[in-house]
Order: C-alpha cells, then structure tokens, then sequence
C-alpha cells in the first residue's frame, strides 16, 4: 500500500521483556510464580531462565490477562478488535467515533487526506482517543500510518531520505537507524502508534514496481535485512510499533505489477523467494517487529490459488511455521483491485481471518467498509465458518500488542 526516550538498562531490559512477552501473547505487570506458559517463555528466551523478569514482571498463561479482558464483550465487539477502520476528510465522521465508543474497532489508518498539519492530526487523535476511553475495550487503540520516508510519508518531516537513498548512503544500517528514530518521534508527537513501514522488499530491477518510488533499500538482500532491522529497533525505542511488509516480498514485481490496480501473480521459484525476498524477516522477527504486512501478489511456489493474505499455506506455514512469528499480522488494504475475485470486503475478510490475519485493514476512506467487515467476523464466528479457538488466539495477540502501546 503506498501510500520515551530514557535508554536505561533498566528501560532496555523492561522493553526487551515486554517484547518477549508480547509475542506469547501476554504482558502484563502481574507477580507471582511462574506458570507453564513462564517456562515456555524461559525455554524459548534463555536470558529469562533462573532470573527475575526487571521491575517484577512475570508472564503470564496466553489467554489469562486477555480472555479477562475479553469478558463480557459481544461477538459484535470482539469482532472489532479486527478491525482498522478508515474515513475521508479531514474530520472524523460520528459513524465512527460512534464505533469506537461502542467497543467495535481497534484502531484507525491516516492518509494524507486526513492530515492538514500536526495540531489538526493531534487533535484528531484526541478525539479518537477520547471515544475510545468511554468504551468498553481498555485497549488504546492502534493508531496507524505510512511514514515509510522520501515520497511515502503521510506526516512532513522526518524520516526525510527514502529508504533507496538510505540503501545507498555511505553506512546504511546507522542512516536507516536515525530513519528510525526520526519516524518514530514524528508519529508520536501526533499520538500515533503504529508505523506501517519498513519496507522489507527486495527490488530486481531499477524502477520496477517496489523501486520506482524508492521504497526498497536495496537489491541486496544482505543490505535490506540489515537495514530493516535497524529501523525497526530504532523506531519501537521510540514506543511506536514498526510493521515490515509485504512478506513474503514483492520485490520481483514489475512497474506494471500493483496489486492496489489489479491481480498479480509472482513466478518466484521457491528457492529465491526463501533466499532473496523472505530472507530479511528472520533479522526483523529476531528484533521484536511488531507486525508483518502480507502481500497481496499471488506465489505459485507456495500457493498458485490465493493471495498471500489470503493463504493459510504462505501464512500458517510459511510465515509463522517455517519462519517462527509470533507477532500480529495484518492485511494489506482490503479493497485492493488485487483481490476482485474474491468477492466483497466482507467475503475478503473471512478469507483472511481464515488464512490467518489478524488485522484487517479497511482502507477505503469509508467507515461502513469497517462495519461490514466486523459483522462478518462476527457472523462468521457464530456460524463456525471461523474457527472460535483461532479467533480468540487473534483477538488476544491484538490485545497483548495495544496493551504494550500508548
């Protein structure tokens, strides 16, 4: 889609901490002994074995601190939890603070047409955020944008370089570092919290579809994997959550090739796609990357069928089986001309909850786009088209990230 500054060793090991247990799905400051799911913790981090977590911090089992929180809620709500709305303009329709406020939607993607300056985003964000604390759902919400660098930036100001500038410069690592830091001060200076960027993709061929706008670090992948992962530790020091796209990459893809325009299939043979275009998410997983962003480009190496976003094979396995995330994925825009042969938003959403998204992204600029998808997950769900046990492990993963989030 184009679209805290303390650095104490006490605050690094509190962060570390919060990330490791973010992706067991819990992090909470909670005390007591340590559970079955703390041993789990303790076998796949050893530096938290035989060790008290800093500032008192136990794990807890996946599912106690969100399933408390889940309580209560309706299938209408826990649905929405899903859900990132979005809207046109400048002003934020009722329809959706009336969403918010009503438990439904778990946060909100910003476009350059939402964003006159910083004081009308911040103050919008306050409203957001003033809707969401008379809900029911504790949870801040996920408030999101691109702020990639160079051309693709929704906020002015920093980060500055694109990401093909900063592949280039004489130490590409540090440049995509302050890159980092730079988007992530910028965004939470307006109250966001989610940044949709790095850009893991690694090009082929110059002004191809990834590299035309100088979205792609390089066409190394030893510099893109490099440099993704220093953006992405930089940024979440910042408290703002970093999300790499569009795995398993669209590096390969021509300039005719948008999956925002129409379909695309990727003849990748599945050697290089391992080795080339997956080959900077284990270094970004490694990091602690919040997110993962999946392409909407057809892989026949993996699944000639469906989209990535819309594969179990290329999600389930691929993604969180072969490569070990942990984390929450999200879907690139729903509306994109990539999936027409999918069905409505709705029918897309169900595909991908299936496939195993967690996040679905409404991009539309259309509020009830949002609202249908979330009474599909919802609908869904009751009529076992969706498997209850999966929705809930979705639900919970979304909830151990906003719970880290401000």
């Amino acid at each position: 889609m184009e679209e805290d500054q303390a650095h104490s060793p006490f605050a690094a090991g509190r962060r570390d901490l919060l990330r490791k247990l973010l992706v067991l799905g819990a992090a909470a400051p909670l005390a007591g002994a340590l559970s079955g799911a703390q041993a789990a913790a303790a076998q796949q981090y050893p530096t938290l074995r035989g060790s008290q977590p800093p500032g008192g911090l136990t794990a807890q089992p996946q599912g106690g601190l969100a399933s408390r929180r889940q309580a209560g809620l309706t299938p209408q709500q826990l649905a929405g939890q899903r859900v990132i709305f979005s809207y046109p303009g400048l002003t934020v329709p009722a329809a959706l603070l009336q969403q918010i406020t009503a438990g439904e939607a778990a946060g909100v993607i910003f476009f350059g047409e939402n964003i006159s300056g910083d004081a009308q985003i911040a103050s919008v964000v306050g409203q957001l955020r003033q809707a969401q604390q008379r809900s029911p759902v504790s949870s801040p919400l996920l408030l999101m944008t691109d702020q990639e660098g160079g051309l693709v930036r929704r906020l002015p100001g920093a980060p500055a370089a694109s990401e093909k500038q900063i592949g280039e410069s004489a130490n590409p690592a540090a440049a995509a570092g302050q890159a980092g830091t730079g988007a992530g001060q910028n965004l939470a200076s307006v109250g966001m919290n989610v940044n949709l960027a790095p850009v893991l993709d690694v090009f082929r061929k110059s002004g191809n579809f990834i590299d035309q706008f100088q979205r792609s670090y390089s066409s190394k992948a030893p510099t893109v994997t490099s440099c993704g992962k220093a953006f992405i530790t930089a940024q979440q020091r910042t408290g703002v959550a970093a999300t790499a796209k569009h795995f398993p990459g669209l590096g390969a893809a021509t300039k005719s090739q948008d999956t925002d325009a129409g379909p695309v299939t990727l003849t990748v043979p599945l050697a290089t796609l391992r080795s080339t275009d997956e080959a900077p998410y284990p270094a970004a997983i490694s990091a602690g990357v919040r997110l993962i962003m999946a392409s909407w480009a057809i892989y026949p190496a993996l699944d000639a069928a469906f989209p990535a976003g819309l594969s179990p094979t290329v999600i389930g396995g691929e993604l969180r089986g072969r490569l070990g995330y942990l984390g929450v994925t999200i879907t690139d825009a729903l509306e994109a001309g990539a999936l027409t042969a999918f069905g409505t938003s709705a029918q897309r959403a169900v595909l991908a909850a299936q496939a195993g998204m967690d996040l679905i992204l409404c991009s539309a600029r259309d509020v009830t786009q949002g609202q249908a998808v979330t009474s599909a997950l919802a609908s869904a769900v009751g009529s076992g088209q969706l498997n209850p046990a999966a929705f809930t492990a979705a639900v919970q993963r979304v909830t151990a990230l906003r719970a880290v989030l401000h």
